[in-house]
């Protein structure tokens, strides 16, 4: 692509375009250098990427300060002239976008140029600019006042969320001295950031984002970015108004001493943006507000038990939005996510919920999708509406008492991890040889077809010596472990027949089934009946607002609120008259509005 002679003078959508285009082509070129070089590659890209960009809009706005010097740590590597050309046309047109998409674009392409195992250990995913203005319009209505709020986001990256909160900084000051508000904006913003060069890009995008107000202030911000690990900073003076962000995912291996300093918010392994809710907490003042992009997964799983109810104790939800799409919405990410805000030592009460879409223009549209109350033991899973029509069922269900334990029923997960015991699988019946059961055994509509099709697959499973527990004896109810949002049906589960079992004298079942099976002695409620109830529309929709990611955990799964057991009589009367799927689908549906009435 040539070098754009003019960049004043195409038009937005154009520039846009070219920016997207060169960090494609970027991006190709990182992926063909070494991994141990890509690093490197990255930053010298983005920083010529900065450069140009930098140097546009000085040209623009008739002003001559120097871009930030990079930090001593980073040396830029030599780039080939092909490189460098694609970086200054990336660059000059990004000087045609407004400074929140151009940071937000070229954070990406720094991203997405680094080596995958740096990228997984920082937990790097920018968020899109009509996001954070959401997040921030969220933080607004939970009372945070620009004109007086200290702010702080502990893991700044690029600046996506520093940049605006500054604008809406300096627009709450509009009236006032620059000086002024340049100081006052100095004091009470804060980034950190432990990655120093992006630390240095949102340095870069403070200086453009308040770049009108230095010039009339007639001098430059101060750093408010500081280079830092944020898990081992100490709190900062008496705390914050906000604390905002977007905190890195992954699992992280925490040092004993960390470990113990977040023992309060963890259960089994650690996940980075669990460990900074729990930061957030620390640094939040109380009356305070925080407001983060989170993946959903907290809201029920069993490793979040503890988050979950550090913040209903110490921070309780306001606002959560669910955002629509899991593709597309963060680049290279696929969890679902949400952003919410908390209120620092508030009250437990009513908290909205809204799901959110991306319109054509790239804005926010947000539906109501009705309210939820934490529970009575806010570490148990959070019961809310994802859309609009299942406020109401939420509304009634919160408060059943029996879970499948009522019914006589644990959960587990099927004990065959099939890979790790590659050489047991065969492909033909024998002495010795059980069914290998697959999650493809399990069909729709309470169907368990015996079946081993896809690839790696086999049927059957002869176990050695030591490796007798994997074998399954008794009837239960077999239910497939994941299950996207998108799809028609998350919960799609069969009764493993009797018949089946006493045909073959046992079968072995994979770890992508949860086996729902009698706790002790005869369960209060038939496995038939209980594999209706799981297939209902009903409890479908009841799922989809307890559960945060593609898996169907067992813990989630024994948190479901069900009618009670001796309700679940009718169940089995009309199973054995024979019902249609129709007349069972009612009955079930008639259950939950009783049971809840």
């Amino acid at each position: 692509m040539n070098l754009i002679e003019d960049a004043r003078e195409i038009p937005e959508t154009l520039a846009r375009a070219i920016v997207e285009d060169g960090s494609s082509n970027a991006r190709k070129l990182a992926s063909s250098v070494k991994d141990e070089d890509r690093l490197d590659v990255a930053r010298a890209v983005v920083f010529g990427v900065v450069s140009a960009y930098w140097k546009e809009l000085q040209a623009v706005s008739g002003h001559d300060w120097s871009l930030r010097k990079l930090p001593v740590d980073i040396d830029v590597a030599p780039v080939t002239a092909e490189a460098e050309e694609q970086a200054e046309s990336i660059g000059r047109a990004a000087a045609r976008l407004d400074v929140l998409d151009a940071s937000y674009m070229i954070g990406v392409l720094y991203t997405g140029m680094m080596p995958a195992k740096f990228r997984a250990r920082l937990g790097a995913y920018y968020t899109p600019p009509a996001l954070c203005d959401r997040l921030l319009d969220m933080a607004t209505e939970a009372g945070v006042d620009w004109r007086s709020a200290r702010v702080l986001d502990p893991a700044c990256g690029g600046g996506a969320f520093l940049a605006p909160v500054a604008r809406r900084m300096a627009e709450s000051h509009s009236e006032s001295c620059p000086k002024i508000a340049l100081k006052n904006i100095q004091r009470r913003l804060t980034g950190f950031e432990r990655d120093s060069f992006a630390a240095w890009m949102s340095k870069v995008f403070l200086d453009v984002t308040l770049g009108d107000l230095c010039s009339e202030a007639g001098t430059r911000l101060h750093s408010v970015v500081h280079v830092c690990d944020s898990l081992k900073q100490m709190p900062v003076g008496e705390g914050f108004e906000l604390v905002v962000g977007n905190p890195p995912y992954g699992r992280i291996t925490l040092s004993p001493e960390l470990r113990e300093k977040f023992r309060r918010s963890l259960f089994g392994h650690a996940n980075l943006y669990g460990v900074f809710t729990d930061l957030a907490v620390r640094y939040t003042r109380p009356g305070g507000v925080i407001a983060y992009v989170t993946p959903t997964s907290f809201l029920a799983g069993q490793y979040f038990n503890a988050l979950r109810g550090l913040l209903g104790r110490e921070a309780p939800p306001v606002d959560i939005d669910f955002i629509g799409k899991r593709k597309g919405v963060f680049a290279d990410v696929l969890q679902e996510a949400l952003l919410a805000t908390y209120r620092r030592c508030g009250d437990p009460c009513v908290a909205r919920v809204h799901c959110i879409s991306e319109e054509p223009d790239g804005s926010i549209k947000a539906t109501r999708a009705g309210a939820f109350k934490l529970p009575e033991n806010p570490d148990q899973p959070w019961l809310m509406p994802r859309t609009e029509a299942q406020d109401a069922l939420v509304s009634r269900i919160s408060m059943l008492p029996d879970r499948l334990a009522d019914y006589g029923y644990t959960v587990s997960t099927g004990p065959l991890v099939w890979n790790r015991h590659k050489s047991s699988l065969r492909n033909q019946p024998g002495k010795g040889r059980y069914p290998l059961v697959w999650a493809e055994s399990v069909r729709s509509e309470r169907v368990f077809e015996f079946r081993a099709e896809k690839r790696n697959h086999k049927p059957y499973f002869e176990p050695k010596a030591d490796e007798n527990w994997v074998v399954t004896d008794f009837p239960c109810v077999l239910l497939q472990r994941t299950a996207a949002k998108e799809q028609f049906r998350r919960l799609i589960a069969a009764e493993l027949p009797t018949a089946f079992i006493e045909e073959h004298g046992a079968v072995v079942i994979e770890n992508h089934l949860n086996m729902i099976k009698p706790l002790n002695g005869a369960p209060r409620v038939a496995l038939a009946a209980l594999a209706v109830l799981l297939n209902s529309n009903v409890v479908d929709q009841v799922f989809r607002c307890i559960n945060g990611s593609v898996a169907v955990s067992a813990y989630e799964l024994g948190a479901l609120p069900l009618p009670p057991p001796e309700d679940m009589k009718e169940i089995e009367w009309l199973m054995k008259k024979r019902a249609t799927h129709e007349t069972l689908e009612r009955a079930v549906e008639r259950l939950y509005i009783n049971g809840a009435g």
